[in-house]
């Protein structure tokens, strides 16, 4: 029975096939290429032939990005991996260009699949991070899904079982409830999920439970269909079931296995010819068995000469069966060649099993004393192989001890930061500012200017509002700061020092203020150190405020005054109890909340005050502090 999908995908074939205007075909195959990325990748392949033709022609970015993706998916399906990545980086430089921001994650995400393949996981886990990034500030729920998906399988390959089989859980439920017709990829990542699953239980030796995770991603794919990793899948179904001891539910998956066009796995195909033996070895159909060895070591060797691993597999059953066949010379022969490969790549638990089946053989032929040598080499081979594992294990748990120390270091920092946070924010407004400001505004009222008092007292409350409101918040946007900055040093410059304060705040065209995020109330401290103790004693003081991009997740910021100088205002503090009184708590608290926002980046000092003097004279001409402030992002709720 055809499925609805099917249905579509021949239609589109068939208007394919009767179109010949060269954008309507360009259209089409962007349509089929979508859907053949996923199911069948021969087709999807030979289609790209002809849309690189048609790009060539008619340039369309649009369509060419399409084309780079599909590309890299099918490159990555059929096992090219640099093909797959180099098709991906030109994707990522064109979204980088004129792409959303989630068509940017989304490519991330398929990239961590290749870049798993190619087992580069640190990397993998960067592409993971920068998506995690854009889905915070950009919620999209498939998206996440698929995240979390690739994050599974980077816990699996460092052994995490249980926070994989968490995540894949997790996975699935956010796909299933999506509330939408699932598009053919979500389907594929429901195969990627249980595909998932199965090799946890499988790793756990909980076989039954593998066996059905498996043959939930066979059902799926043959009823899609998506065939592009069926043989894998297949295979996997019937060794799960060798595990349980159903030899002929695992013969019937191994031949399916086999007989798959459409996944050119030749390593999937060696392996299920090799273990459909092993079932006829098991049932005394020697001719049969030996036949499917020569099929698999064919093809283990067409993929490499070095897999000694396999051969040393292949050769071990070989010798069991001449062992069995009485065929005392072929079967010695075989077991030597079958531990010289296990000793060329050092397999403990290999050598241990092919000393065993040698022991075996031996005792048969009534040979104690070589048996007895034998099973004495099984032992301390299977010792090696025990320590290799407590090494294994021991390393996986230290992997999970430093993954859940980051975690917990993480929150820790973000708690300290709040406190600071805290901390900075009641050192804020300090009580020389709020005191000037409210006996500047009953001047006003007492000398009749009520229209003034009911301005300068309107934006007074605003900035009291805002201190207060921004008090609940740990990140801003960088617009908001702005407004919170201009509103301070408007009314320092119409009340406190009436008009003797001037200020120019700036920013560079490039940096999108209401987007970027910055910690709440970050240069406050700054600028009012530079009032207290640069320009109290100024007629025409003058404060420049100017924000540039330092790099790609920093903000440079530089204060600017024309005061007095750092050393005459040190003097002026020890004489002015006023200026003693006043102690810049702000600053300080500001600066360890940089350290710790800063903590995992080697950002190099990251306040930096500079005394300005004339170049002639050396008098002081004022201060500079330069201070790099961290992009975060903004929380979305």
């Amino acid at each position: 029975m055809t499925s609805p999908v099917e249905t579509s995908v021949h239609h589109l074939e068939y208007k394919l096939n009767q179109q010949k205007d060269p954008l309507q075909r360009l259209l089409l195959i962007d349509q089929l290429t979508g859907h053949y990325a996923f199911t069948q990748v021969g087709r999807g392949r030979e289609l790209l032939v002809e849309q690189q033709q048609l790009l060539e022609e008619f340039d369309y970015p649009d369509f060419r990005l399409n084309y780079l993706l599909r590309t890299a998916i099918i490159e990555n399906q059929l096992y090219n991996f640099s093909a797959a990545e180099a098709s991906f980086l030109e994707a990522i430089d064109m979204l980088e260009e004129r792409g959303t921001v989630k068509d940017l994650a989304e490519v991330y995400i398929d990239y961590t699949g290749t870049c798993m393949n190619m087992e580069r996981m640190e990397q993998a886990a960067d592409l993971q991070e920068q998506t995690a990034r854009i889905l915070k500030k950009f919620p999209d729920e498939r998206l996440r899904a698929r995240m979390i998906c690739r994050e599974g399988f980077l816990n699996l390959h460092y052994s995490n079982y249980s926070k994989a089989i968490e995540l894949f859980l997790e996975a699935e439920k956010t796909i299933n409830d999506l509330g939408t017709p699932l598009e053919i990829k979500d389907f594929y990542f429901l195969t990627l999920v249980h595909s998932g699953l199965g090799k946890v239980y499988e790793k756990d030796d909980e076989h039954e439970k593998s066996v059905r995770a498996y043959l939930k991603v066979v059902k799926m794919c043959e009823s899609i269909p998506m065939r592009t990793r069926l043989s894998w899948h297949y295979l996997n179904v019937g060794i799960g079931y060798m595990a349980i001891e159903d030899p002929d539910n695992a013969e019937q998956y191994f031949r399916k296995a086999i007989n798959v066009d459409d996944d050119i796995s030749q390593h999937a195909r060696a392996s299920a010819y090799g273990n459909l033996g092993y079932c006829y070895m098991e049932k005394d159909r020697f001719e049969e068995a030996l036949e499917l060895f020569d099929r698999a070591e064919h093809l283990y060797k067409e993929i490499s000469e070095e897999d000694f691993y396999n051969f040393s597999v292949i050769e071990n059953w070989r010798g069991r069966i001449y062992a069995e066949s009485k065929q005392l010379d072929e079967a010695l022969e075989h077991f030597a060649q079958a531990y010289e490969y296990a000793s060329k790549i050092e397999d403990y638990k290999q050598l241990s099993s092919v000393c065993k089946d040698i022991a075996t053989f031996y005792a048969q032929l009534n040979d104690y004393k070589s048996a007895y040598e034998y099973q004495n080499m099984h032992d301390k081979f299977a010792e090696k192989y025990t320590e290799q594992i407590n090494k294994r294990r021991q390393m996986e748990l230290e992997v999970k001890y430093e993954a859940e120390k980051k975690i917990q270091e993480a929150e820790m920092l973000k708690l300290q930061a709040t406190r600071l946070q805290l901390k900075a924010l009641r050192a804020q407004m300090n009580p020389h500012f709020m005191y000037n400001a409210l006996n500047s505004i009953q001047n006003y009222i007492t000398s009749n200017k009520v229209n003034s008092a009911a301005k300068y007292l309107a934006k007074f409350a605003k900035l009291m509002r805002q201190s207060l409101d921004y008090s609940d918040l740990e990140i801003i946007s960088l617009e908001k700061e702005l407004e919170f900055l201009e509103d301070y040093l408007y009314i320092n410059e119409k009340l406190r020092f009436e008009d003797r304060l001037s200020y120019k705040i700036s920013v560079d065209d490039e940096i999108e203020e209401d987007i970027l995020g910055v910690p709440t109330m970050i240069v406050q401290p700054y600028v009012e150190n530079a009032i207290e103790h640069g320009l109290r004693s100024k007629k025409n003081g003058l404060i420049k405020v100017k924000f540039s991009l330092l790099d790609e997740d920093t903000i440079l910021c530089v204060v600017e005054d024309n005061g007095i100088g750092r050393e005459k205002a040190s003097q002026l503090q020890q004489n002015d109890g006023g200026y003693q009184n006043h102690r810049s708590k702000g600053t300080k608290i500001t600066e360890k909340r940089l350290q710790i926002l800063h903590h995992s980046k080697n950002k190099g000092v990251l306040v930096q005050t500079i005394d300005l003097k004339n170049k002639t004279t050396g008098e002081a001409r004022g201060t500079r502090v330069e201070i790099k402030i961290p992009i975060v992002e903004i929380q979305i709720k």
